[in-house]
Order: structure tokens, then sequence, then C-alpha cells
């Protein structure tokens, strides 16, 4: 579109899921939408999940998925727009798609359908795509809010900002929508990596390098939470998506705790094992239950590799607890350069639960990432931005 000093109806901070789907449905009802993307490419994070194949919902999302200091918050924008209302939308597309596990879907084919879909869409509304556009500036006025970009002057009655969070800077990721909270006087909440894999202190890195891409399926508990899925050994620490799902809740200093043989209990077998194969080696009774590489090193971590016959009851009692309560302390996690949210972000006791417009800055909207609402892994995140978009088009 032509740049200039223009006025619109709506206008969109960011092209992704969250700002495509509000910008659809402000259409739909009649809205002038324009949207801006700092990127040269609308979508670049859809394009990049799921493997490119992108997680774009989950069957069995509700709202006990998401995290928030109010958790409360996102049950209005989820119950009005659900998995079903977007798998329609899928469907009505003709893209094809396929449940991988635990509720969670992919395209058949690739992420582009799911751009292509939305970008559709976002034409046959007339909503209006700017890309490679920096914001400068942000101005309230008496009749909406005047920006202040690289490609000139916009004006508009409805601000929505989708700018997503601090994830994945190489794709682009600012500050942007948390500066513009700040500019308003609307709180955050404390923002930090989340869905991101975990790093161990320097010296124990050489110790568990030798172990990367090791995987095995454990429970893996941090606080409350507590999440059954696959371990992945790195050469820094531990990722997987039960490591993942964990990073969201942990706080630098806790401990998080491993059942690495989730639903069973080890000591009978290993003292069967000790009556039965007297001069088996612990490394070879582990590797029963856990992959060898991996057997082998928790065997010379907690009890050294010995035969069977040299480990007392109380041995192997401690590890039987072991195995059960394997806790570690990460140093810290790999940061936004690989995390796939942020946590955190603008404080949801501000904003409207039904049309996420900022109770106190009439016209100006969050959705998204930006807002402090952070999903579980498996494509909860791309419900919230779904929902949250939905509810904010059908008020801006």
């Amino acid at each position: 579109m032509k740049a200039g000093d223009q006025r619109v109806d709506v206008l969109v901070l960011g092209a992704g899921a969250a700002g495509l789907m509000c910008a659809i449905q402000a259409g739909q009802r009649g809205r002038r939408v324009l949207l801006l993307e700092r990127a040269e490419k609308p979508g670049k994070k859809i394009l990049i999940s799921g493997g490119g194949r992108c997680n774009f919902t989950n069957l069995h999302c509700t709202p006990n998925n998401f995290l928030s200091a109010n958790p409360a918050f996102c049950i209005s924008a989820l119950k009005r727009y659900q998995p079903r209302d977007f798998i329609a939308w899928v469907e009505a597309h003709g893209i094809a798609w396929h449940e991988k596990k635990l509720g969670q879907l992919f395209c058949d084919g690739s992420a582009r359908e799911i751009v292509r879909m939305l970008l559709d869409e976002a034409e046959l509304v007339s909503a209006r795509l700017l890309t490679g556009c920096d914001v400068q500036g942000v101005i309230r006025e008496a009749t909406g809010f005047t920006l202040l970009t690289s490609h000139g002057t916009f004006r508009c009655e409805s601000l929505v900002v989708a700018t997503g969070g601090l994830s994945i800077p190489k794709m682009g990721a600012t500050g942007l929508g948390l500066e513009i909270a700040r500019q308003f006087a609307i709180p955050l909440q404390p923002t930090a990596p989340a869905l991101v894999p975990f790093v161990f202190p320097a010296g124990e890195q050489a110790i568990i390098a030798e172990l990367a891409g090791v995987a095995l399926d454990v429970r893996v508990r941090c606080g409350e939470a507590r999440f059954d899925e696959a371990l992945l050994f790195t050469h820094r620490g531990i990722s997987g998506p039960a490591i993942l799902q964990a990073s969201s809740y942990w706080r630098e200093g806790e401990d998080v705790t491993i059942d690495l043989l989730p639903g069973q209990d080890p000591l009978p077998a290993l003292k069967d094992a000790k009556r039965a194969r007297p001069r088996a080696e612990l490394k070879t009774v582990l590797a029963e239950w856990l992959p060898a590489r991996f057997a082998q090193r928790f065997a010379e971590l907690h009890l050294r590799s010995s035969p069977m016959q040299e480990l007392k009851d109380r041995d192997l009692a401690r590890l039987a607890r072991s195995l059960k309560e394997w806790r570690i302390r990460p140093s810290g996690t790999e940061g936004y350069r690989t995390a796939e949210v942020m946590r955190g972000g603008v404080d949801t006791r501000f904003l409207s639960s039904r049309t996420m417009e900022a109770k106190y800055v009439p016209g100006l909207y969050f959705i998204g990432e930006v807002v402090d609402v952070t999903g579980h892994l498996g494509g909860h995140n791309f419900q919230w931005a779904w929902s949250s978009g939905h509810a904010a088009g059908q008020a801006a």
C-alpha cells in the first residue's frame, strides 16, 4: 500500500498469528484495517513452528494449559474461540492435518499453508499489510493514536499490539510491545525465556556432553507442575518436551526433580537382579530400563558400576530413590536465543479478558505472546494467539 500520512480504523502492530487473526476479524466487521510488520515477510514464527509443519492448535487445549499471574484471564477468550473453530477454518481451506500425539495438530504439508490461509482471509476483508516497517513512536490523541514509522505517519482509532515477545531474536523479536505498555503506564509481569532448554554449570557440562543425543521418557516435576514426556541430553544440559515444559515454571536456584522410571518401582527389581545375577554389573542391570550410555553414567555417579553382589540393600534403596527422584539444579537456561516463547508480559489485571483492551487506555489492545499468558508446549500458544486475536478483532 502507499505509505504516507494515512488514517484507518484499526492498526495492528505485528503480522504474526495473533495479529493476522485480529486483522481478519476486524475486517469482517467492516473495519478498515492496516497491519504493520517489522520483518520483510509476515508469519515468520508460524513458518518455523512444528519443524516447518506448524503445530497450529491442540485438541485438548483448556485454561489449565496456561501459566499466568492471573490464571482466570484466558478463560473467556479460549471459550469463545476454540480449537474446533480453527480446525474448521483449516479444513475449509483444504489444508490436510494430522494429530501427532497428546492432541497436537500439524499440517500434513507445510506451515506455509497456514500463513497463506491467513493472508488470503485478510485480503478477502481488505485488510492491508505493510512489511519492513519500523515503529518509531506512538502518540495518543483525542480520536485515537498516531504512529510515526519508517514508512510514514499512520492514524487509527484502535491500536492493537501483537508484536510478540522477546523469544528468538534472530527472527526479529523486539521489546516494542513491552515498551508501548510502559509508555502508557500499564504494568508488566516479570519476563523470562520459557519453553527453553536448561544448561548446567561449566564443570558439569563435560560430564553431560558425552550423553548428547541420548533420550528417554521421564516424569519431570518443577514446583507443583509435572510433565510426562521425553528428556534429551544436549552438549550443554538437557532439553526435550518434558524439560521445555518444566522451564516455564522454573526459577533460578530451584531444583528440578526427574523420575527416570515413571510408573515403576525399581527397588524390587534391583533386589531380584542381585539374587538372580550377583555377578552382573550395575550398569548392565540399569541398561535394561535406561539407554546404555546413560545407565553407565548414572551407575558411576551414584554407586560405581560394581557387581550386584557387592551392593548392600541400603545401597539399592538409595539408588532406587535416585532413579525416582533424580534432583538436578540447572545453572540457567539457553535464554531467548532458543526459547519458543516469553513468559510474563503485559499484566492481565489491566486488560479486559473479553476484548483485550487496556482498561485505562481506551482503544489500545494487547494480544498474543506480549500478554502474560504462556501456554504449554504442543499448540497451546498458537491457540492463545487465535483466541486472543479473535477477541480483540471482535471489539477493536
